[in-house]
């Protein structure tokens, strides 16, 4: 069966382009919200799991000993668009950690934000790893390293190095916590390696749906990761410019609802959300992997059938799931709309008794 028709671009009255995905809604139970599409086929979550991977950073009491901000944990789970302050902040974290670029192993590319790229451009000068999208993931992954490195007594940069391979000590920190928090089997899942070089784990829909409820909650977390997805989410509520940039949907998102919603994307058409007030998760993947002009229109639906809302909210989330389409002479040609799938939801497509339960056994039946 092929997954429902999540988003649909209109043009002439017709409809031109559609995206198809599955939407996992959970709640800390276990138990189905909404299930649209196949939830329970493994997908790579790619970088909209950071802040499950940036859970230990804060229970390991590394974000402490190293007095990281708001803005350096926002970042943490960032996938930001290397703007100027985004950087400022990273060279921050690894400088206090007592490092500097040179130890990140995320790869060098030019700022996605069209800006920064061409101030940078302009300036002369060339990217390092800190414009790298997942900078402020690694910076923590690095400060998490550098507390290991020196209750061992070990040099930092030799403890450091390879820190991205599945095999060393920081990595399988990072893969415990959202094995953690998922309840699924990681050594039954498929691994590929993610666009910053770590593992990337298949986890079902249902899996991930889960572990955001669990952020949103705390429920079903070991007290520290209770803490420090707490500490998280609070970051990102006093900062969440951090956590993408400027007009991104992300942070737009978050600055208008504050503490109410934490939602992050992914690559390849991936979007997760905790929604703390409803104790509720929420996992999407498009099948073709759009993200921008996909995923988010359909989180914004989402988002919009489950949130209480006043005007400014509703006109917000309206903006963000229907969304004009125009030329370059600034004529509207189309627009670009979530269907009545995200936007009604549809109870779960089996009995109650199979969507109870951890969503670990639930995934792997």
């Amino acid at each position: 069966m092929s997954n429902p028709i999540l988003v649909q671009a209109l043009r002439g009255g017709i409809v031109e382009s559609a995206h198809r995905g599955a939407i996992a809604i959970v709640e800390t139970s276990g138990h189905v919200h909404t299930a649209l599409g196949d939830i329970d086929r493994p997908i790579f979550p790619r970088s909209a799991v950071k802040v499950l991977q940036a859970l230990p950073l804060v229970a390991s009491g590394a974000a402490e000993r190293w007095a990281l901000d708001d803005e350096e944990l926002a970042l943490a789970c960032a996938s930001h668009g290397g703007e100027a302050r985004h950087t400022q902040v990273a060279a921050r974290m690894l400088a206090k950690a007592g490092v500097d670029v040179s130890v990140l192993e995320c790869g060098t590319h030019w700022p996605y934000h069209d800006s920064a790229l061409k101030a940078l451009a302009a300036a002369g000068e060339s990217p390092s790893a800190l414009h790298n999208n997942c900078s402020g993931k690694h910076a923590g992954f690095v400060c998490l390293g550098c507390l290991m490195a020196q209750a061992q007594g070990d040099e930092a940069r030799a403890f450091l190095r390879g820190y991205v391979k599945p095999g060393h000590p920081v990595m399988r920190e990072v893969s415990a916590a959202l094995q953690a928090a998922t309840g699924f089997d990681l050594s039954r899942s498929a691994v590929g390696t993610d666009g910053c070089s770590i593992p990337t784990h298949a986890v079902p829909l249902r899996a991930l749906a889960l572990a955001f409820a669990r952020v949103a909650t705390g429920v079903g977390l070991s007290d520290g990761h209770a803490r420090a997805a707490r500490r998280l989410r609070d970051a990102v509520a006093a900062a969440p410019y951090m956590v993408a940039g400027s007009g991104r949907f992300d942070t737009r998102v978050m600055q208008h609802f504050g503490a109410r919603v934490f939602c992050k994307v992914g690559a390849e058409g991936v979007h997760c959300a905790a929604l703390p007030e409803l104790g509720l998760g929420v996992a999407i993947k498009m099948d073709d992997g759009n993200t921008a002009r996909a995923c988010e229109v359909a989180q914004a639906a989402v988002l919009q059938r489950l949130l209480k809302q006043d005007d400014a909210d509703a006109a917000l989330l309206g903006s963000l799931s229907d969304i004009a389409l125009s030329n370059w002479n600034g004529i509207e040609v189309g627009r670009l709309q979530a269907t009545q799938a995200p936007r009604e939801g549809r109870p779960p497509n089996r009995p109650d008794s199979a969507d109870r339960g951890a969503a670990g056994s639930a995934a792997q039946r």
